[in-house]
This record gives C-alpha cells, sequence and structure tokens, in this order.
C-alpha cells in the first residue's frame, strides 16, 4: 500500500500517541472480555505475495488460510461481489476464518455516498453469506471526502443494515484537526457501533488518532520496509496489552507494506510476540520453502 508512504522513514517521528481520552470509556463499556483476535494481510494473490507460497501452490486463498486466520479483503473495494462469489469464498477456508471487505467504490469514491441504497443494499446482501465468517465489513471514504460532506456520512451511517458491522477509516486530515469535528463524528460512530478505523502511516500520522468508538480495534498497519517497522510492532503489542486490559473486545490487526511481499514477514513476527505475551496460540505463518521455518 503505498498511501502514507515516504522517502525517508528515519526522518519520522512513529511513537504511538496517548489515547483520546473516551478510548478507555470505550473499552469499559465490554463485561465479555476478548473474543477474537484476527491477524492477517490485505492480499492473497502471488503476484504481491511473492515468495509466500509453495512451489506449484494452486489455489492462493486456500494456502493463504492455512497460514492466517483472516483477510482484509480488498479484492471487494474494485468490484461488487456476489453471493455465489461469496459462497466461494468462504468454502475454500477453514472454521474461525474471518473476512474483512472493504466496501465497493461506487459508494465510497464514484457515487461518494450519494444515492448509494442500492449499491450498499447489493454489497450487503453478498457479504452476509460469509455467514459465521464475515468479520466486519469498511468503509474508506476518498482522501478528498471532507467534514463539509458530514451530511452525507450521516445518512449512510444511519442508514447501514445493522445485520453486517461496519468500520469506516476517515481520510481527509479536516476530520482529525477539528476537534468539534472529530467529537461529532464519533459520537455519531459511538451511538451506531460503528467502530473508527485507526491508520498507521508514516506519512500521515494525523490518521493515528487513538480513538475507539467501540470495544474493537481494526487497526490498518502500514510498515516502511525499514528496520524500524519491528520496533513499531512492538510498541503497537505493548499499547494493545494496555487496551486488552481496559476491555478489548475484538482484535483486528492487517499488516500492509509499500513493498507488499514482506507484509507476511510482518505480521509473523506481530504474531508470535503476541503469542509470548497474552499466551495466545494463533498459527505462525510459515516459510514457502521445504522446511518448517517460521517467516523471519
Amino acid at each position: 500500500m503505498k498511501f502514507g508512504q515516504v522517502e525517508d522513514p528515519s526522518k519520522i517521528d512513529f511513537t504511538l500517541p496517548k489515547d483520546h481520552s473516551r478510548t478507555k470509556e470505550m473499552l469499559s463499556l465490554n463485561k465479555k472480555g476478548l473474543e477474537n483476535i484476527s491477524i492477517g494481510c490485505a492480499k492473497w494473490n502471488k503476484t504481491d505475495l511473492k515468495g509466500f507460497y509453495p512451489k506449484g501452490t494452486k489455489d492462493e486463498l486456500t494456502y493463504y488460510a492455512t497460514q492466517f486466520n483472516s483477510i482484509e479483503l480488498n479484492a471487494t473495494f474494485y468490484g461488487m461481489p456476489t453471493p455465489d462469489q461469496v459462497k466461494t469464498w468462504k468454502e475454500k477456508t477453514p472454521e474461525n476464518f474471518k473476512f474483512f471487505p472493504k466496501i465497493t467504490n461506487t459508494v465510497s469514491h464514484f457515487r461518494r455516498l450519494i444515492d448509494v441504497t442500492d449499491p450498499v443494499t447489493h454489497f450487503a446482501s453478498a457479504v452476509i453469506n460469509f455467514d459465521e465468517k464475515l468479520g466486519m465489513a469498511f468503509l474508506q471514504l476518498h482522501d478528498n471526502f471532507k467534514p463539509k460532506d458530514y451530511d452525507r456520512l450521516e445518512k449512510f451511517v444511519k442508514e447501514w443494515p445493522k445485520e453486517v458491522p461496519l468500520a469506516i477509516e476517515l481520510r481527509n486530515t479536516e476530520w482529525f484537526t477539528d476537534e468539534e469535528i472529530l467529537n461529532t463524528t464519533c459520537e455519531l460512530f459511538e451511538t451506531h457501533n460503528i467502530t473508527n478505523i485507526i491508520v498507521d502511516t508514516a506519512g500521515r500520522r494525523d490518521m493515528l488518532h487513538m480513538r475507539l468508538t467501540t470495544p474493537n480495534a481494526f487497526i490498518r498497519y502500514v510498515g516502511a520496509n525499514a528496520e524500524s517497522d519491528y520496533e513499531r510492532l512492538d510498541d503497537w503489542l505493548k499499547h494493545l496489552t494496555k487496551w486488552k486490559k481496559e476491555g478489548l473486545q475484538n482484535l483486528y490487526f492487517f499488516v500492509h507494506q509499500n513493498i507488499e511481499k514482506a507484509s507476511p514477514l510482518l505480521s509473523a513476527y506481530f504474531i508470535k510476540k503476541l503469542n509470548e505475551e497474552w499466551k495466545t496460540d494463533l498459527h505462525i505463518p510459515q516459510m514457502a520453502t521445504e522446511s518448517t521455518g517460521t517467516l523471519f
């Protein structure tokens, strides 16, 4: 993912900011404890994840799902999924695998939330066929979708089919630099149980708002193909451990890279460290070799 890419990552302060004051309150609402941990990449194709697949792999998703428990499904952004396609994807994956489909760009980028009842209905009617394997759909708005169009966002949120859990990623900096706008938007999300996506990428530190609007953390982590990527993951684990103690219900953590072939490397590192810290037993992705060594 090129979004937020910078020429020299060493000049970026990657320190995680303090939590927004509402985050601890939102976490405290969860009385069920930690229910789900989903960690994965954004793509499963060989072209992007070079070197990840064993020679002779015939079905990339089937193999991917033996190594990861979830996928940030960007394929649905570029084309409206059909119920049959969703069922095919679902049947290729094991029990407990989760899909996180991105809402089609017809809704977010071309129509910009105007007159989107039909495409939203089509999208929701398709992804609901993931059944128990549906993690959470997410809407990624265009960089130039600004608070002046808040009414569109409000209408979209209020009319969204409640059967499909939803997260939203706001990208324009004006959503974060005006405290009143941020509060109004997050209160809308809280009221309608919408998860506010956090993006950690080098060139857009404003999107690291650290405000949760549900007890779920949906984090899109973008590495910079630098050694600091691993240190940043260590910092995230410390922060997530804090959130877990405060009431985190679900963790959805997806790893991107400017050069995506390194995404499995970072994911494997993060899963190993999380298993050690949280005493979990998530599968650590393996190398695409005859050996059984891990990816790092």
